[in-house]
């Protein structure tokens, strides 16, 4: 290793200790418990005590998440602590407009929302984005990856003013086949799509069409509305009806079938009503459990969480004949389709179930009132009513204002409490209104419905806005608890699947991972992967895994940093690799340039940005004190440790 290598090596585990403590994001506990070994045969589970065995888990997650509000001051530790890190932006093209961006509100309603709310509180917002900034954290958000050096320089040079520009760059990366892999991801996790969990033996036939199907579903941009019915009300064969798996998602062992109601009910409201408190209502009642976590959940009974599990009691899930284990489900709902939620069992994985005054089952009821028609398919009574509930639009464009703005308007997003939305009714005192600014929630959701539910129409609103393109920098004395308000651009940790596939980008060496049986042979980025878990095998793996992509069952996605990040960023030969001048490496490609052009070209590669003077300086010092080759090298890994290509700011 040369000298230069070393220093960047001392460097990078300073980085790595200060940014493990002083960056650290809280951790999120995992979701669901993991229950019994998948074991058809397996014996009943017996309740010991009053309350049901997984909500002992539960209710330290919800407490934590429910008082924990948008603007706490967490995200903003992480924004200026990186802020401080970043240098300041290079000098930039005068056909580079950035200034042309107004100063007055947009006709975008989020900016009407947002700066109405600054000005009211007296909050100055940080100013715009440079050119640079917005290419590099719109690509990400957008799409995953960072944005090739012929799309910076080109976007350098367009001569239009820059709000224009943006828009037309907006436009081309939501027409992208990488928008479909990215949001893919996204939902593979929301709908916890993995090959197996303790519970349900999906395998990896099943894995990939549950994949397909969102994929293919986002690449003809399909109402989420109609997504969303046609996996709750899904059916066929496991393998080949990706929708299938939604409700297979919710089998769950070592009790009664009413079990496995109760979990695809939970599923059913966690995902699509941003209810998980429901998992704890299905045990008992709210009251004397969420008296001071949720004013709706501590009123909500356990005959109404009930109601939303019977909607699946005709569901059957049966193995598709055969004698191979590796066998498909098969969902149905014709074999029960007179079985009800029966209040009979006293063993399992919640407490009895005993018959309500005099009744021994529950009817299908959704939780805000309504249930089937005369005739109707209980599924699709209920998609009918998630879909048609204003709380659907609600949860769906929290997640995804979440996702580019990095605090959600209500957090978590899973846990809102439908009693503390409405700012035209707001709750009694001393509870206060969920939402950061209900009015923009409210806003978001109605414009998501006229829109027919288009995503990329709802993700086109928020990545225009001048609100979503301010700067992460501030000039002056930043309050953190200015935070909920959006004044300012927060920073996120690049996530695993875009940590790997920006460094594949920049090197031009591909992933090049094989998949036998998958409708893609091979895939190249890890943003095309159809699961966390086990893919790829490897360095990358090695890599994906350091930053905390989760299970997509009891280990939930992070973004906190730690040591064996910086380390994989060192020393992984994923990473190493790809930054020394062997055949194939971009390096290799431009190691010939002239010093000045071989700098410029590595930084616009790796950082989206040209170097600073103070670093063209150091790199030009640094190239001609030893062996040229060597020293590139030293150059290109040490791009891979700083924190402008570790955040997305």
């Amino acid at each position: 290793m040369s000298s230069s290598r070393q220093h960047f090596l001392r460097w990078g585990i300073t980085f790595a200790v200060f940014f493990g403590t002083a960056l650290f994001f809280t951790s999120i506990d995992p979701v669901r418990q993991a229950r019994a070994a998948d074991d058809d045969d397996e014996p009943e589970a017996t309740v010991n005590h009053a309350e049901c065995t997984m909500f002992t888990t539960q209710r330290d997650r919800i407490a934590r998440g429910s008082l924990r509000t948008p603007g706490d001051g967490s995200y903003s530790l992480v924004t200026e602590e990186v802020v401080s890190a970043l240098p300041s932006p290079a000098p930039l093209p005068s056909r580079s407009r950035t200034g042309a961006l107004r100063d007055t509100i947009h006709d975008n309603y989020i900016d009407t929302h947002i700066f109405t709310v600054l000005r009211a509180r007296g909050i100055p917002p940080a100013g715009p984005a440079t050119d640079l900034e917005f290419l590099r954290r719109v690509t990400l958000d957008l799409t995953g990856r960072i944005p090739r050096a012929v799309d910076v320089a080109n976007f350098l040079n367009d001569p239009r003013p820059s709000d224009e520009k943006r828009a037309a760059w907006i436009d081309a990366l939501l027409d992208s086949p990488e928008w479909a892999d990215k949001w893919a991801m996204f939902f593979g996790d929301l709908y916890r799509n993995t090959i197996n969990t303790a519970q349900l033996p999906r395998y990896q036939p099943g894995r990939d069409a549950y994949h397909y199907y969102i994929l293919d579903s986002l690449r003809v941009n399909k109402p989420y509305n109609v997504m969303a019915s046609e996996l709750i009300t899904g059916t066929g064969d496991s393998f080949q009806a990706g929708q299938a798996n939604f409700p297979l998602t919710g089998r769950t062992t070592g009790g009664p079938v009413q079990d496995t109601f109760d979990t695809q009910g939970v599923d059913a409201a966690s995902m699509f009503l941003g209810l998980a408190q429901l998992d704890c209502i299905t045990c008992h009642d709210g009251a004397g459990h969420l008296d001071s976590l949720s004013l709706w959940g501590a009123r909500a009974k356990r005959e109404e969480a009930l109601g939303m599990a019977a909607f699946f009691a005709h569901t059957d899930l049966d193995r598709v004949a055969g004698t191979d284990n590796n066998r498909a489900w098969f969902i149905n709902d014709a074999r029960n389709a007179n079985r009800n939620y029966q209040l009979n069992t006293t063993t399992g994985n919640r407490p009895p179930r005993r018959p309500i005054n005099g009744r021994a089952f529950v009817a299908p009821a959704y939780i805000f009132g309504g249930g089937p028609n005369g005739g109707e398919n209980w599924r699709a009574a209920l998609a009918r009513l998630v879909t048609s509930d204003f709380q659907f639009a609600r949860a769906t464009t929290n997640h995804i204002w979440r996702k580019f703005m990095v605090a959600g308007l209500v957090e978590p997003p899973d846990q809102f409490d439908p009693l503390r939305l409405n700012p035209n009714n707001p709750p009694p005192a001393p509870w206060t209104l969920q939402p950061s600014n209900p009015q923009l929630l409210d806003a978001l959701s109605r414009n998501f419905i006229a829109n027919e539910y288009n995503l990329k129409t709802l993700m086109r609103e928020i990545t225009t806005s001048r609100a979503y393109q301010l700067s992460s920098r501030y000039d002056g004395t930043w309050n953190p608890e200015w935070e909920r308000y959006y004044a300012r651009k927060l920073v996120r940790r690049l996530e695993a699947e875009e940590m790997h596939d920006a460094i594949v980008l920049s090197s031009g060496v591909m992933g090049g991972y094989v998949m036998a049986t998958f409708r893609e042979p091979r895939i190249d980025f890890a943003m095309q992967l159809p699961d966390v878990v086990g893919l790829p095998g490897g360095a990358g793996g090695q890599l994906l895994d350091a930053f905390t992509r989760g299970n997509r069952f009891d280990d939930e996605r992070r973004s906190d940093l730690n040591s064996l990040q910086a380390l994989n960023l060192m020393n992984n030969t994923f990473v190493y690799n790809r930054a020394r001048n062997t055949a194939g490496t971009l390096l290799n490609r431009i190691i010939n340039l002239p010093n000045d052009e071989l700098i410029d070209h590595l930084h616009l590669n790796i950082l989206s940005r040209p170097p600073t003077a103070a670093e063209k300086a150091s790199a030009l010092k640094a190239l001609t004190a030893g062996p040229r080759v060597n020293k590139a090298e030293d150059l290109n890994w040490s791009l891979y440790n700083k924190v402008d290509f570790i955040f997305n700011y």
